[in-house]
């Protein structure tokens, strides 16, 4: 149960692997800016669980042949949760500024006596991924592994951004979206449907948000249809505000605390 709440949280960028119905992604329009942060608590009933913070460097990066932004996320156990389990975990990813896939991506975990250090490489135009990982008993790094993935995939980090830049004008509720995402070793192809729009409360005040919840399989964890919602402000910056999850053992919500504007500048790095 600790894990999951963690990385409940991260379901916010796991939900924005999305593809324009071709399966293609068009030219992104950006709306959002190096130097952006924006801060989550995760929390159970009363209860705190974790916390997170997705921060865009202020400066701009070359991987891969490509300009690409930094994007980290620290995300934390916290309260009673962290005292039977210290969780702190980093993501990141370098996303290309023009076509808006990841170049490369990482992973160091921290949950508990566990440990993962992960360096992600992605080669978008030959559908490759090059995955190396930290042997922590041998102290040394492992042979990477190659792995086939599928056109303009996305990471957990990158995804977050792309949904951003989708046009939900063009949706009626019951619109399904598709995402290719890759993760630890293999692709994943899910489905989600935009439900619609409402008003959410947030510590930020009330929002107009679009409505988004993933198809999810029969499963003995999450309760009823749309048992996983995710709510994103219904304006140009597309910022996810909510998420909330409906499980058989209670719900678990993921609240925006905290948000800061970037202001686009900084150097290449």
């Amino acid at each position: 149960m600790k894990r999951i709440i963690l990385y409940l949280w991260l379901l916010v960028p796991m939900l924005a692997f999305v593809q324009n119905d071709s399966g293609h992604s068009k030219k992104p329009k950006v709306c959002f800016s190096r130097g952006e942060q924006i801060s989550y608590r995760v929390h159970y009933g009363f209860m705190n669980a974790a916390e997170g913070t997705m921060t865009i460097s202020d400066k701009l990066y070359k991987v891969g042949g490509k300009v690409c932004y930094k994007v980290e996320i620290d995300g934390k156990s916290t309260g009673m949760f962290d005292v039977f389990i210290k969780i702190r975990d980093k993501w990141g990813s370098y996303i290309d500024t023009a076509a808006l896939v990841p170049q490369q991506s990482y992973r160091i975990i921290k949950e508990g006596k566990y440990r993962k250090h992960e360096i992600v490489k992605i080669d978008q135009g030959n559908k490759k991924v090059d995955v190396k990982t930290y042997d922590y008993k041998k102290e040394k790094w492992k042979p990477n592994r190659i792995f086939e993935t599928a056109e303009n995939v996305q990471d957990l980090v990158s995804g977050y951004y792309y949904l951003r830049t989708l046009d939900f004008n063009a949706m009626n509720p019951g619109h399904r979206l598709s995402m290719d995402a890759f993760f630890e070793d293999s692709t994943y192809h899910f489905n989600m449907r935009f439900l619609g729009r409402e008003v959410v409360k947030t510590k930020l005040g009330k929002f107009k948000a679009l409505v988004i919840s993933p198809e999810m399989p029969e499963n003995s964890l999450f309760d009823g249809k749309d048992a996983i919602k995710v709510w994103i402000s219904d304006d140009e910056k597309k910022i996810p505000l909510k998420v909330k999850a409906s499980m058989f053992v209670g719900a678990v919500e993921i609240d925006i605390k905290d948000y800061k504007k970037g202001k686009d500048k900084g150097k290449s790095g």
